[in-house]
């Protein structure tokens, strides 16, 4: 991700802000900009852009937003829509009368929110259930109901849905430790989950399904027994010379997913680095160098490799030295990073099934699937999720 600056003093500032801690000026994302802006206040519910590109451009708050603070996004001061792009996709939000519920949302749609960017700055164009109203992108944040009512994160032809557990930090590290994962965060559900969306989207019926299936494997293969298998059975002993993560053992299906959301914890990490101007030059020659800072978007395959590894070294040296866990407690077998290279030419072709989008990241191409990923549980019982409304005031 790109480094933010305010606009009225140059602070440095995060994706998530909504206020300069420096000048105090109120602070907004807007999407066609692709940037965090300062604003000053304009007519009563508007505010003008200080940002050099807005050229003084009107523009309001998203209502999660002005309303519910969840949200830090900006929309035209004219423009109809009351929700912005980002908040507009979700469709189910907890109830807000459990107080921490509005926690939970609070960091889900921080997270989608990063998730989204990220897809932006790859040139990947996500469709709204009102652009597409078969196949469209859209979220259910939704939370356990009685006695075996359980929700279940998963895709289901563009709807994602998310169990707001995951946003509990105590209740997500316990299902870490008892799952044996090494890595577990809310960011990386949206990146997996998305990564079943983009399937649909960018292998399924195209050119790219048989080099799919040499690599990945057969994903028309029964999916519930393969998934009760993993389950009874744990994977394989040696699954690391093949896989990214335990789970990608499960189904072809589920290694694409992880896989895909490993490529994307790679190019934010490494996108950030580049533009913070993060270099490594240690005094030793034998020690990993990290000295290029060129664009993303503008990197082949291989030389996004060849800037992660020392990038990873540094990240795991200086969490060592602050008495952390590894950030990356990862060890890449070529065969994954011959699955991580293929995500990435999916992606850098991606433009030839969707609309054209800036950024576009490079690398050449050559064939992937039918069915859809399983379906995940939507609805949970009465009083426990609330509807997003289409004038953004969430009311559970």
């Amino acid at each position: 991700m790109k480094t933010f600056h305010c606009d009225r003093c140059q602070q440095h500032v995060f994706f998530e802000n909504v206020k300069c801690e420096s000048c105090a000026a109120l602070l907004g994302y807007v999407p066609a900009l692709a940037e965090v802006c300062a604003f000053e206040p304009a007519d009563e519910g508007t505010w003008r852009n200080l940002h050099a590109s807005a050229n003084g451009a009107l523009y309001k708050q998203c209502n999660n937003y002005a309303l519910e603070n969840v949200c830090n996004w900006m929309l035209p001061a004219d423009s109809p829509d009351v929700l912005c792009p980002a908040c507009s996709l979700t469709h189910t939000i907890p109830n807000l009368t459990v107080p921490e519920n509005r926690v939970y949302w609070y960091r889900l749609e921080t997270a989608k929110r990063r998730l989204l960017y990220a897809l932006g700055a790859l040139g990947l164009h996500v469709e709204s259930r009102k652009e597409n109203p078969g196949g469209g992108l859209q979220f259910e944040f939704l939370e356990d109901g009685g006695v075996g009512e359980k929700v279940l994160t998963g895709h289901d032809n563009g709807l994602i849905t998310m169990n707001i557990a995951e946003a509990d930090d105590a209740h997500r590290e316990k299902t870490r430790m008892e799952m044996g994962e090494p890595y577990r965060t809310l960011l990386g559900h949206f990146r997996h989950e998305i990564g079943h969306y983009y399937f649909d989207r960018l292998v399924t019926g195209s050119k790219w399904e048989e080099p799919f299936r040499a690599l990945f494997g057969d994903e028309r293969t029964d999916y519930q027994a393969a998934l009760q298998a993993h389950y009874e059975e744990g994977p394989p002993a040696d699954w690391d010379a093949s896989y990214v993560s335990a789970y990608a053992t499960t189904h072809p299906w589920e290694d694409w997913a992880e896989t895909w959301a490993h490529y994307l914890h790679i190019v934010d990490t490494i996108d950030t680095a580049a533009n913070c101007g993060l270099e490594l030059k240690p005094d030793d020659k034998n020690e990993p160098t990290l000295t290029d800072s060129s664009p993303i978007e503008s990197e082949s395959f291989d030389n996004l490799m060849k800037r992660w590894f020392p990038l990873t070294y540094a990240l795991n040296s200086l969490n060592r030295s602050l008495g952390l866990a590894d950030a990356y407690p990862f060890t890449l077998a070529p065969k994954v990073i011959d699955k991580l290279r293929f995500v990435h030419r999916v992606i850098a072709s991606a433009d030839s099934k969707q609309e054209p989008m800036p950024n576009q990241i490079s690398e050449s191409e050559p064939s992937g699937a039918e069915a859809t990923p399983p379906k995940p549980a939507t609805t949970a019982p009465d009083g426990k999720n609330a509807p997003a409304p289409s004038d953004g005031t969430a009311v559970a």
